[in-house]
């Protein structure tokens, strides 16, 4: 079902600690490429106590299947998966305003 109101996306995850560098260096490149191939400007944040708690942030997307296609494809070509750490995942929180 496509909402009528934009989306908004909240991407969170744990990195594994050897791999941060090289995780926030995908994250910044998905974030660029994102935004050149569906005008979505994302953003990420790490959690204030908990630095390899990461979460990304999509505001006003207007299409949801396109937007979560373009993303994961860009996630597997990078093979972002081997930068979470042991038994995290991307868990994925989506949003939209509530209904008048």
């Amino acid at each position: 079902m496509k909402p009528d109101s934009p989306v908004h996306y909240y991407v969170y995850y744990r990195i594994a600690a050897p791999h941060a560098a090289a995780a926030r260096g995908v994250i910044e490149a998905v974030l660029r490429a994102l935004e050149d191939r569906a005008g979505i400007v994302g953003r990420l944040l790490q959690g204030i106590d908990e630095p390899l708690l990461w979460m990304e942030v999509y505001e006003n997307v207007r299409n949801p299947e396109r937007f979560e296609a373009t993303l994961g494809d860009l996630l597997a070509a990078r093979r972002f998966t081997a930068f979470l750490a042991p038994g995290s995942e991307r868990r994925i929180e989506r949003f939209v305003a509530p209904s008048p």
